[in-house]
């Protein structure tokens, strides 16, 4: 694997679903690839697959033929544009659910084949706070939770922060509020968060913006189009473009973090 090439490895999280982390993820992957950067998205629901839905795509083959050793990675990922391309996930397989260590290693071994061809991994967890879900956060470098406003998905977002903080000593994440009608909204979001984390927990989390509630999004889900691509003017995906700069501006920390071996690591010791 080559350790020259710096990999940011981004995982989408909530903690519950509904919150619009899929939408967040094809979006941000598309936005930064319209930066020029290389994204992969791996959809990592790994029992119940939509990003695939999401972009209208058909995939014939899927992270389980990797798995079971039938294909390579580079044979099941779809490109979606010139830049970014998509990791499908295999939808309705309960073995996929349940992935051992050695299976969850040899996922991420198959990035080896493509770690050159990358500058940032997104992956979008599955909603929960199942053991997946927990070694696919653990093994990212970045961690960006996406709340919106419904009571449950505040509690839910500290579940899943105080389980990662108190099982695995993990301190630093990023906010993201989706679906917001201002932005001042957004950031009562982050502070009813943050009031709880700072009482409870030794995190740091940081604000990094909101996306606000519109409509074209709705509209684009429907018609399995990124908003990104069906609306580009619309607010929605003006700030999925802002997001895409300030993601871009997170440094790629230096050996082993930021790197896909110390994806692999993480996730071997993890499961």
């Amino acid at each position: 694997m080559n350790s020259h090439h710096p990999v940011k490895v981004i995982a989408v999280t909530g903690g519950k679903g509904g919150v619009g982390k899929t939408n967040v993820s094809v979006n941000l992957s598309l936005a930064l690839g319209e930066m020029g950067r290389k994204a992969v998205l791996m959809d990592a629901d790994l029992g119940l697959a939509n990003v695939d839905i999401m972009l209208g795509l058909r995939p014939k083959r899927n992270i389980s033929d990797v798995l079971a050793g039938e294909c390579r990675l580079t044979d099941v990922m779809l490109d979606v544009n010139d830049n970014v391309r998509i990791v499908p996930a295999s939808s309705g397989t309960q073995a996929m659910t349940s992935l051992s260590a050695h299976e969850h290693a040899e996922l991420i071994y198959a990035f080896n084949d493509v770690a050159d061809e990358m500058d940032v991994l997104i992956i979008d967890t599955a909603a929960g706070i199942s053991d997946s879900v927990v070694s696919f956060v653990r093994a990212a470098q970045e961690v960006l939770v996406v709340v919106c406003d419904e009571p449950t998905s505040i509690t839910d977002a500290y579940a899943l922060i105080k389980l990662l903080n108190r099982d695995y000593r993990m301190t630093r994440f990023r906010v993201l509020a989706n679906m917001v009608y201002t932005d001042t909204e957004g950031r009562s979001m982050f502070n009813k968060l943050l009031t709880v984390t700072d009482r409870f927990l030794d995190v740091t989390l940081q604000y990094v913006g909101s996306i606000p509630y519109d409509e074209s999004v709705r509209k684009s889900v429907q018609r399995q189009v990124p908003v990104l691509k069906a609306f580009p003017k619309s607010k929605a995906a003006l700030a999925y473009k802002q997001l895409a700069t300030r993601v871009d501006s997170w440094p790629v920390q230096s050996m082993p973090r930021g790197h896909l071996e110390f994806f692999v690591e993480q996730l071997v010791q993890g499961v």
